[in-house]
């Protein structure tokens, strides 16, 4: 365990400092800070000796996170590395961008602030790599069989280190000019810089992975193709399809999908030239939804440098504290101030898009009404519509499920009632030697849960090639408990 009385002795949980507000909007780098090493030891030391650690049961990976908290408060920094290693691939895309469900199971957290796990994380990898500590693991011997991954977000590229590890030959199968799938082409700079996706692309290719960008596979290579070419096919396309808001206006210019303008404004910062790019400067912009991906939209239009920008949700404001009814160590939905909110804009509660207006084909405003609850459903209040200046609306509502073309008419694969690709307890689809993983299976979700898929995938992958697997599998598809393979 980390200091036995670290928790009696440091009760104030510290995070890392975010960069003034005013010097963060003018550029794309990173908002936090890096921590003072003896601020995140003695953080690392508050860790308790729990008799049953629950933050185990709250992250899906099944991180081993007090051995690696002991390891940093000891100033371990490599063995704290190698056991963060042992359960998750990349902890530099987790430790920046999860919402840390382990957090919210922490002993700790019963009655005091749960210990700032997510920041140790992030600086147990960083710290690897800046001392060089992260360094290929090839496999000793290749076994001749080949396996095709289609997709390049973390599930994809969990399945494909995984599978490279233990012998197979792996190709990796993007459509953008680059791979990273969101991680490269959805979040900002601002949550996490690109250099982190390509120095642990570095480490992939040096051990064997091989990756094919610019390949539409549906249309550029036939999923046919690759079912002949290759001993085993893994889904990882993600949920891409946007859910819509199919109400009077929205055929207005001005009306966008969220990724719409995310993915121009990333290629943007890498240096891309990007034709007729939706930039927010001096616009007043509306962002529905009040999740991740609206915080996105809301951190970019802050340096483009909007007039305004205003987000709306349907529902109540969450709670600033756990509700009854999600108790320790259950995940709560509590109200979040990220960091785009603090950077500027109205949050709004209880707001009902009734209707886009406009002038000529072009966007003016939005009409809402506050939300009312009528037999379990949200609906719009009669008498209390008004109108917000509007130059941009972002739909940030999130994603309804994979996209099927292509994997209907070629693999022939099932898809559920939720929009998601089919697959048994095994992760394989209905036809033989096709799997899926991440949100293309179980919908959209958290990074931790497509790394979590990917792995537990990988295993199932593997055991299908060779009839058995050493590969550890963290999740069955359908719940949080260990796969039997």
């Amino acid at each position: 365990m980390a200091d036995p009385r670290g928790f009696l002795k440091v009760r104030q949980r510290e995070t890392q400092p975010r960069r003034p507000v005013p010097v963060r909007i003018m550029d794309w780098k990173e908002v936090y800070e890096a921590q003072e090493k003896g601020v995140l030891n003695a953080q690392a030391g508050r860790c308790m000796d729990c008799g049953v650690p629950f933050c185990h049961q709250g992250c899906p990976l099944g991180n081993l996170i007090p051995e690696w908290n002991d390891l940093v408060w000891r100033d371990k920094g490599e063995e704290a590395m190698e056991r963060l290693h042992a359960t998750n691939n990349f902890p530099e895309f987790t430790g920046r961008l999860c919402p840390a469900p382990c957090e919210a199971s922490c002993v700790l957290g019963i009655n005091q602030p749960a210990v700032t796990i997510k920041q140790v994380e992030v600086s147990i990898v960083d710290q690897a790599f800046d001392n060089g500590w992260v360094t290929p693991l090839p496999p000793a011997r290749l076994t001749g069989k080949t396996v095709a991954v289609v997709g390049s977000g973390p599930a994809g590229l969990a399945v494909a280190q995984q599978l490279t590890r233990v012998g197979h030959t792996v190709a990796v199968y993007e459509r953008d000019d680059k791979i990273g799938g969101l991680l490269r082409y959805g979040i900002p700079d601002f949550k996490m810089e690109k250099d982190h996706v390509d120095r642990r692309l570095d480490q992939m290719k040096a051990e064997g992975t091989r990756f094919r960008t610019g390949v539409a596979v549906g249309t550029d290579v036939t999923w046919e193709q690759l079912r002949r070419r290759y001993d085993a096919v893994v889904i990882a396309t993600g949920a891409t399809v946007p859910r819509d808001l199919p109400i009077p206006g929205r055929e207005l210019e001005g009306v966008h999908f969220a990724m719409d303008y995310l993915v121009p404004a990333n290629r943007v910062v890498a240096g891309e030239t990007v034709e007729n790019q939706i930039n927010a400067a001096g616009k007043h912009v509306v962002i529905l939804g009040g999740g991740d991906t609206g915080a996105d939209c809301l951190g970019t239009a802050h340096r483009h440098q909007a007039a305004s920008v205003t987000t709306l949700a349907i529902g109540k404001q969450p709670a600033a504290e756990r509700a009854p009814h999600q108790p320790w160590p259950t995940f709560p939905t509590l109200f979040e101030v990220a960091s785009a909110h603090e950077e500027g804009g109205e949050r709004t509660y209880l707001a009902s898009t009734v209707e886009f207006v406009g002038e000529n084909g072009k966007l003016t405003g939005v009409k809402v009404a506050e939300t009312e609850f009528v037999d379990g459903k949200r609906l719009p209040k009669a008498g209390t519509e008004r109108i917000i200046p509007a130059d941009l609306v972002f739909l940030s509502l999130g994603f309804t499920g994979a996209e099927p073309a292509g994997i209907t008419e070629q693999v022939h694969a099932d898809f559920d009632g939720r929009g998601n690709v089919a697959r048994d307890g095994y992760y394989m689809t209905n036809t033989e030697g096709v799997f899926v993983a991440g949100d293309a299976g179980r919908g959209q979700s958290l990074i931790v849960w497509a790394i979590a898929e990917g792995r537990a995938c990988a295993a199932a992958v593997d055991k299908f090639l060779m009839g058995s697997t050493t590969l550890p599998a963290p999740v069955a598809p359908t719940d949080r408990a260990i796969s039997v393979l």
